[in-house]
């Protein structure tokens, strides 16, 4: 068993090799900092992100003010995202050098899942909190037997964003669309009164976020979940790149520019007004906030379409979970303190205001005082306070999973450089395009 894990393990390092041919386990931390007293318990603890690690710090400091019996002290380091995900991997395998703890982005997540995890189990950390938690983002962090080994960080739940003052200008009712085919109409009648000039949305060719949408709309899963085949042949995916199709046939939406709207020239689509609406998850706000500061108050967030009413409408897309190795010399205090840290309601509010992230924690978005704080500045940024459309997602069950695999790589890779290109640059049949999609990947993959 250990064996196969070893060799899983060493393809995945090989696979995440850090460019120029230095290797991760050569490279240095960015960034090192210790928080706690020295005669706290010592642990270390790796991120690829800085403000992550910021986070994780004041919640050492608020640990020890509560936990003066148990007090913990942590050093962060920060590496480079490919340098972290090797260094730990490489560790793991040679069980020696890995940290206690480790931030592990979710599409590096399948290397762990399989025998032989060399992860500690968190389920009895996360029992207090599991009942109030988005079940989905737990479920995308564990094993297929239910073995919880992520703490999720955020929900990166996917809503629909708006230029709300474009559809004020032209006299255009936005906020009366539950389907697509209201979303594609409302699309002709922009077209209509824009002269062509502005298109509803983009479609993308590198990213396949839209997909994931119609996927949880229609509960299906192309990566066959965690002991499943890949098929990307479903329903939900060919409605969803023949209506695209249409679109851009139509004229009502264009191709997204570099790819998605998620790079420097998206920024610029949105903030030219290019485009007037788009989904994508929560955690895009912080797009708004850092890159197009000049759209305060034009922009509205809704729940997205769905092709047929009554269907989920959102799902998770994203995310980092934070595991405890199996090399930690006190993992139980570990994964007390990482549950507390990212799952109580001191560590959600520091996640919120500080991240700028839809918490996991669903009691907390009905809290007054965490979700309305006009001090949070996504609360006053947009049209709409973000956590009543959480709210809304709530009441009705309505965020699907869909979820990464080792799979999960070399699908989106050929979907994103062959596919998307084939279906709405060159407008290739979709079932053909997807055909000859599915005979590629069980060919790499089966």
């Amino acid at each position: 068993m250990m064996k196969k894990w070893l060799a899983v393990a060493l393809t995945a390092a090989m696979a995440l090799a850090v460019p120029f041919g230095v290797m991760a386990e050569e490279g240095e931390a960015e960034a090192v900092t210790t928080v706690g007293p020295d005669e706290g318990t010592h642990f270390e603890l790796w991120s690829f992100v800085d403000v992550h690690n910021e986070y994780y710090g004041k919640m050492v400091e608020l640990w020890n003010e509560q936990n003066p019996d148990k007090p913990i002290q942590i050093t962060f380091s920060t590496y480079p995202y490919s340098d972290m995900h090797n260094k730990l991997m490489m560790s793991l395998q040679a069980g020696s050098g890995a940290p206690d703890m480790c931030d592990v982005e979710i599409g590096q997540f399948p290397n762990y899942t399989g025998d032989d995890c060399p992860l500690y189990p968190l389920n009895d950390a996360l029992a207090s909190y599991e009942e109030d938690l988005v079940t989905s983002r737990l479920d995308v962090y564990s094993k297929a037997d239910g073995t919880r080994i992520g703490v999720p960080t955020h929900v990166g739940a996917s809503v629909m964003y708006w230029n709300a003052e474009i559809f004020d200008e032209y006299g255009l009712d936005y906020k009366s669309v539950k389907t697509w085919e209201d979303y594609t109409e409302l699309g002709r009648q922009l077209k209509e009164a824009s002269n062509g000039e502005v298109f509803l949305t983009s479609v993308d060719t590198g990213g396949v976020d839209w997909m994931w949408v119609a996927m949880a709309e229609y509960g299906e899963d192309w990566t066959g979940g965690p002991d499943g085949e890949v098929n990307v042949e479903l329903d939900s995916v060919k409605k969803m790149m023949t209506m695209q199709q249409e679109w851009l046939d139509e004229g009502i939406a264009m191709i997204s520019t570099d790819g998605h709207v998620d790079l420097e020239a998206g920024y610029k689509n949105v903030a030219d007004g290019k485009i007037a609406s788009f989904p994508k998850a929560m955690w895009y706000m912080s797009r708004f906030v850092n890159y197009m500061p000049e759209m305060e108050g034009k922009y509205d967030i809704t729940t997205i379409p769905v092709f047929e009413e009554g269907q989920k409408c959102s799902v998770g897309i994203g995310g980092t979970g934070t595991v405890v190795t199996n090399q930690c010399a006190d993992p139980e205090l570990a994964a007390e303190w990482l549950a507390w840290a990212k799952c109580s309601e001191e560590g959600e509010t520091h996640i919120w205001n500080d991240l700028g992230f839809d918490v996991c924690n669903e009691s907390l978005w009905f809290d007054e005082d965490f979700a309305f704080d006009d001090a949070n500045v996504y609360n006053t940024f947009f049209r709409v306070k973000p956590y009543e459309v959480l709210q809304e997602l709530a009441n009705d069950d309505a965020i699907g999973t869909i979820y990464t695999t080792s799979n999960s790589p070399t699908l989106n890779d050929y979907l994103c450089t062959t596919t998307l290109n084939e279906v709405f640059e060159d407008k290739m049949d979709v079932e053909e395009a997807l055909q000859e999609a599915q005979e590629y990947l069980e060919m790499e993959l089966m």
